[in-house]
């Protein structure tokens, strides 16, 4: 089968799986506070809707954990990460492998960038490092 629609390379940095790993490692406090604050804004939202209280907080802290978390996600978009779910949190790191546009893969969960996927094929197309 042909591929008639051309794949788009990268337009920004191209991380090494190195530099890739590298940055997992360092952003790690980030991932541990989107987790928090994920699990946080979903106990709080439910508590609300159950029962119109919670113990932490009401609307005024819905608000605060939301802008906290656009934060901490605008703060991967500023390394060039991309962000593609927090629930589990996913991040895809702009890479190439044997020529080709990839993207090194880490999954919430994961110790270390294990996997990578072909830019067109997205997290379906995943495969070992």
């Amino acid at each position: 089968m042909t591929r008639t629609t051309p794949v788009v390379p990268h337009t920004g940095p191209v991380f090494t799986l190195a530099q890739a790993r590298h940055l997992v490692a360092t952003l790690r406090p980030r991932v541990d506070e989107l987790i928090r604050l994920r699990a946080d804004l979903a106990e709080l939202r439910v508590d609300l809707a159950d029962h119109g209280v919670s113990a932490l907080g009401g609307l005024a802290e819905v608000k605060a954990l939301e802008a906290r978390l656009h934060v901490v996600v605008d703060e991967f978009h500023q390394h060039d990460i991309a962000v593609k779910g927090i629930a589990p949190v996913l991040l895809d790191f702009p890479g190439e492998r044997d020529g080709r546009a990839v993207l090194w893969c880490w999954l919430e969960g994961d110790t270390d960038i294990r996997w990578y996927h072909r830019v067109e094929c997205g997290f379906a197309g995943r495969r070992p490092v």
